[in-house]
């Protein structure tokens, strides 16, 4: 069961990480941004494995109601953002190699 304090606790974690993760966010320039991003699929990559366990651990807790689909929202938005850093990287590198010349 959740207690009171660890809900206030859990909250207040949530709003100091969503604070933090704006203002590292807003400073970074643009010209570092998708750099960056590609480094970060692997974070999220690493969310989709930790989804996918908690998927796991839903479905024989026999709790599939909500965890199961908290489980699948996190499975679904990691996988969006792995795709959505896949594709930048890709286009970054085809704006750098250029057109290609042909012999």
């Amino acid at each position: 069961m959740i207690t009171e304090a660890s809900l206030i606790a859990n909250l207040t974690l949530f709003m100091l990480a969503i604070f933090l993760g704006f203002e590292l966010i807003t400073k970074v320039p643009a010209t570092l941004h998708t750099p960056l991003m590609s480094g970060a699929n692997a974070i999220s990559g690493i969310s989709v494995v930790g989804a996918l366990f908690a998927a796991n651990v839903a479905y024989e807790g026999g709790d599939t109601v909500v965890s199961g689909i908290l489980a699948f929202v996190a499975i679904v938005l990691a996988m969006i953002n792995v795709v959505g850093g896949f594709a930048v990287t890709n286009r970054m590198l085809n704006m750098i190699a250029g057109k290609k010349r042909r012999a």
